[in-house]
Formats: structure tokens, sequence, C-alpha cells
């Protein structure tokens, strides 16, 4: 399979990923599919949204969304953050005031939208789950809120480094290998993430503002329903043959006002293919060669 689509396509969705064996134990996690009812839109069907590098700007506070989803992620983000909390999480000590910005964002976020209860200790869930809020673990707090994965990344003059995640729904890397690198090493081996096009992505980061966050959306073929799907750098995956789920991340970029830190924040949606008509799905399959 070809190297996956650079940042303004894919921004941190480069071919990467874990060892098998980790992969395999992360599987034993989900032994069913959890979907959503459908796609919030094919966005291989639109120019607007199928050319790179396919940004719109954000309506009202739509940065962050809860779907039909949630209970049945959010559970396997619970069994993923308290079974394998080295994998899904990593933090470098410079990016601590921003995962700290990061926390109290999602949480005045969270006080605004129907279902959560909060209260100065803890956070009950649409699905019923009570969290204990522990501001000293912020990204791993977080990764039991939203269903979002939330990557923080921050200037080094030149790129932008990916500086901490909560990532319980890699498509194809592992945090562990991309952490603490600039976007040219994130996007490794993808070979047209050249200097120009670095540079062209951080004029892109550099540009957005705290007050209007940016969107855009990916799209994949899987013969997996697995949410969890790392893959380590040159472990190139195979196309399905048979039975496929389509895979959408709807990823959004946020300004983080008092750090200047920019959220990547990646919203996973799987549907099973034969949900989308024939010729949709022939569409998809040609956009993505």
């Amino acid at each position: 399979m070809p190297a996956a689509t650079p940042l303004v396509a894919n921004v941190l969705v480069a071919a990467a990923g874990a060892p098998c064996f980790k992969r395999c134990m992360s599987h034993a996690l989900q032994d069913a599919p959890i979907l959503q009812d459908r796609l919030p839109l094919h966005p291989w069907a639109s120019p607007a949204t199928r050319r790179l590098p396919g940004i719109q700007p954000v309506q009202g506070r739509d940065w962050l969304r809860v779907d039909e989803a949630y209970a049945g992620q959010m559970a396997l983000r619970d069994r993923l953050i308290a079974g394998q909390p080295q994998v899904v999480h990593g933090l470098l000590p410079a990016a601590r005031p921003a995962a700290d910005e990061l926390y109290a964002t999602v949480l005045d976020w969270l006080r605004d939208e129907p279902g959560f209860t909060i209260t100065a200790t803890d956070l009950t869930r649409p699905d019923g789950v009570t969290v204990l809020l522990d501001p000293a673990h912020p990204l791993m707090t977080l990764g039991r809120l939203v269903q979002q994965d939330l990557c923080l990344m921050e200037d080094n003059g030149r790129e932008y480094d990916l500086t901490g995640a909560i990532l319980c729904f890699p498509a194809s890397w592992t945090l562990a290998q991309k952490l603490g690198r600039p976007m040219t090493g994130i996007h490794k081996p993808v070979e047209i993430y050249d200097e120009a096009l670095a540079a062209r992505v951080h004029r892109l980061l550099t540009a957005i503002r705290p007050e209007q966050p940016l969107w855009r959306m990916n799209f994949f073929t899987y013969d997996s329903f697995h949410l969890h799907h790392p893959r380590v750098e040159g472990d190139w995956r195979r196309q399905p043959t048979g039975r496929s789920y389509v895979r959408c991340e709807r990823q959004t970029l946020l300004r983080l006002p008092q750090t200047g830190a920019v959220l990547f924040a990646i919203h996973t949606i799987v549907v099973d293919a034969a949900q989308i008509a024939p010729e949709d799905y022939a569409a998809l399959r040609e956009a993505m060669h």
C-alpha cells in the first residue's frame, strides 16, 4: 500500500503503529464492532472536503462532538486507558502547561453539553459512568470524558512537534514512535512530505486563531472493525479484499490561547461498508488512489 497522505491530508495519521503483539492485545479488548449509524458526510464526494487540505471553519462549539457511538467508544477507551496507559498516553514535561490548559478548556466545553453532570471532584457521563476529575493526569482524564483522541502540537520555530497525546484509536500509527517528533518526523516515510510541504503546514498551523477552530475529514477502508489499530513505520496496511469497514476521522484544530499550543482532535467514525451504496463505495475506493 502507498504511504499515507501527508499532514495537509492526514495530519498525524501517518504510516506508523505498534508491534503486532501489542495490537493483538488491544484487539482482545474489543470483540465486536462499535459502529456509528451512518457517516455524517461522504468527504470523498465533495471537492471542498476531498481536495487537499480540505480545511473548513468550525461552526460554533462544534470542535468536539458526542454521537450515537459514545457509550461503546467510551467503554473501550476506559479499558484501554486502564489496561495499556503506556501505549495510549504520552506527555513530554515541557508540554504540561498545554495539557493543563486543554484540561480546563475541555471541562468548560462539557459544562454546556447536555448529558454531562460536573461537580468539583467528578463528572458523570451520558452513559451513566462517573469519572474522577484528576488534574494531576490531565490527558488521561480527558480521554475518559470525550470520544476524541487529543494530540498537542507545539511550535519549535520551524515545525510543530507532537508533545503530548491521549490516543486510544490510532489509524495505523503509534504514539510512542511519534511523540516528540516534528511534523517531518511524524510523517516519515511519506516521501511527498518534503521541506516545502513542511513549511506550508507550518504556515497553516501558525495561522489558526483561538476564536476560529478548523476541521477536515479523511477516509479509509479497513478489513478490521477494531478502533485501536496501531502500526509501525514500514508495516504497510493491506487493502481489504473481503468484507470491509469505512473509517473516517473528523479532525479539528484548535489554538489554545494561553500556551499557543494547537490541539489536533480526532473523532473516529466507523460504519459497515455494506451500508454505503455501491456507487458511493466505488467512488471512495477511487478517491483513495
